[in-house]
């Protein structure tokens, strides 16, 4: 059965409304058919195939596609840091910079704030995202962390986590394709986890979870004043096999300052706040709880730490 239309709940808006997914019927072909499930499994879940991708949104040719883009999906070009006319290919476009006033950041040592613009869901006890998108379907910390792939004595993260706090961000490719310190804290060095690169949109995941915990992405552990230890996971998407770190490890960033970008395609963030340290603004918990994402943009509150 096709899954039901994808929509979200606009935080400024404060209304429902219904994505435009880019390539839905595509995307739905590709998870919702047997042959489509078949071609993922043998080709497109594969970094190849969207290295190519890349390859080509990365040529002088592909600038061609910028302004129709901005036109067709109604982008407000005063945000950006340079003319929609210097772009010089759309892969510049995809990762482009945009004026610090066009996303204010949340004041409040104890405020912390979205990430990256996007559409999120946030889980109060992370527990609870068991069987969210599908009913049944488990969604393990210690896969979500590639614990597998850390030496024995950094295993201990699922369990320093256990019952905490996560948030989702969900970026479209519509939206701004950098990612920022959704609080003050100095970070480690990223830690590349390895894997396929399945869509990251309800259409896949109301199909199967697991794509989350199977799809290459980059850990980082924030040791933060405030909120105690937080992780951020980037997860890479079809299309978007490029995640580019932007931050120094070991020097202490502020909330809201850049953390690094991806490359063309959608993709997703996780935030991760222990037990206990966090507390969500209630209108994302409300429609979160729903099983509604809520479409909101970087430097937006996200809650208040709670210890």
């Amino acid at each position: 059965m096709p899954s039901a239309p994808v929509q979200f709940f606009n935080r400024y808006t404060r209304k429902l409304e219904t994505e435009k997914v880019l390539g839905e019927r595509w995307m739905r072909w590709t998870y919702e058919t047997g042959p489509g499930r078949l071609a993922l499994h043998l080709l497109i879940r594969r970094a190849l195939v969207s290295r190519l991708y890349g390859w080509r949104m990365s040529r002088r040719y592909s600038g061609q596609k910028v302004l129709p883009f901005i036109i067709e999906h109604n982008l407000d070009e005063r945000e950006f840091v340079k003319s929609p006319f210097l772009y010089k290919t759309f892969n510049d476009f995809f990762t482009r910079a945009i004026k610090p006033e066009a996303r204010p950041i949340a004041a409040g040592d104890e405020v912390a704030v979205l990430p990256a613009d996007g559409r999120h869901l946030v889980f109060p006890n992370v527990d609870t995202a068991e069987g969210f998108y599908v009913k049944g379907e488990k969604f393990g910390l210690d896969a979500l962390l590639g614990e597998a792939h850390m030496p024995p004595e950094q295993r201990e993260l699922s369990a320093k986590f256990a019952g905490g706090s996560m948030l989702i961000s969900r970026l479209c490719p519509t939206d701004y394709h950098r990612y920022h310190f959704p609080v003050a804290g100095t970070p480690s060095a990223a830690l590349l986890i390895n894997g396929y690169l399945y869509s990251v949109s309800p259409i896949a995941l109301r199909q199967n979870v697991r794509y989350l915990v199977e799809n290459k992405r980059m850990l980082t552990a924030l040791d933060t004043p405030r909120f105690g230890g937080v992780l951020m996971l980037e997860i890479g998407a079809t299309m978007v096999g490029s995640i580019r770190q932007a931050y120094v490890p070991g020097r202490p960033a502020a909330k809201g300052e850049e953390k690094g970008f991806f490359k063309v395609g959608g993709s997703c963030v996780i935030t991760l706040f222990q037990k206990g340290r966090i507390q969500f603004d209630a209108d994302l918990v409300a429609q979160s709880a729903q099983q509604v994402e809520t479409y909101a943009k970087m430097g937006d509150r996200l809650g208040v730490a709670t210890a």
